[in-house]
């Protein structure tokens, strides 16, 4: 595991020390999930513009409604 070294605002650091303190876990494991999960949350947003994206193009809902066609097509046989 590599060491990372930063600075935070002190009323961002009272806050972590606080709650890790009332959470009962060290702060670079707070740090480390919150983290993870904002990562994540960052490639769902990235995901979910795609598909908006993908939403208006004409050329994708083309090939999305041939493909259904073909799918019912299969579910009746």
């Amino acid at each position: 595991m590599a060491t990372f070294t930063s600075t935070l605002p002190d009323n961002l650091l009272k806050q972590l020390a606080e709650k890790a303190k009332s959470l009962s876990v060290p702060k670079n494991k707070l740090i480390e999930n919150a983290l993870r999960l904002y990562l994540e949350h960052l490639e769902k947003a990235e995901y979910s513009k795609s598909y908006r994206q993908a939403a208006t193009d004409k050329d994708i809902l083309t090939l999305a409604e041939e493909g259904m066609a073909d799918y019912l097509n299969q579910l009746e046989k």
